[in-house]
């Protein structure tokens, strides 16, 4: 598993760019809930199921969920199973689970295999 593979590189920049495209997503969304009344928003927490293997990749989308605005990583479980975490504004438990599964996860999954 040599660091320095073309297609490794290849999924980082990949990564790089969806996170950005994310950032950018929900730092807009966080300022329109700042500006809109307090009764609007539904802030939960989500218990993300996890497919990742390795202690790094979990670690990884941890970190990517916290610096993505309206999102905060409190918790991995002990089985390594599932990620807990918190949003500003719940659109639905699925479709925070599934957006943080099919953009980061998806991704940081692939570049373990590599």
């Amino acid at each position: 598993m040599a660091l320095l593979n073309p297609l490794r590189l290849a999924l980082l920049g990949q990564l790089f760019v969806v996170f950005i495209i994310a950032l950018i997503q929900s730092a807009s969304r966080v300022a329109i809930a700042a500006l809109s009344p307090l009764e609007s928003l539904k802030p939960a927490v989500v218990a993300v199921p996890l497919d990742l293997r390795t202690d790094l990749g979990i670690a990884t989308l941890a970190n990517l969920v916290s610096l993505t605005p309206g999102t905060t990583s409190l918790h991995v479980s002990d089985d390594r199973k599932t990620l807990y975490v918190h949003v500003l504004d719940n659109p639905g438990v699925e479709a925070v689970a599934q957006d943080i599964k099919g953009t980061f996860e998806g991704l940081i999954r692939r570049i373990e295999d590599v």
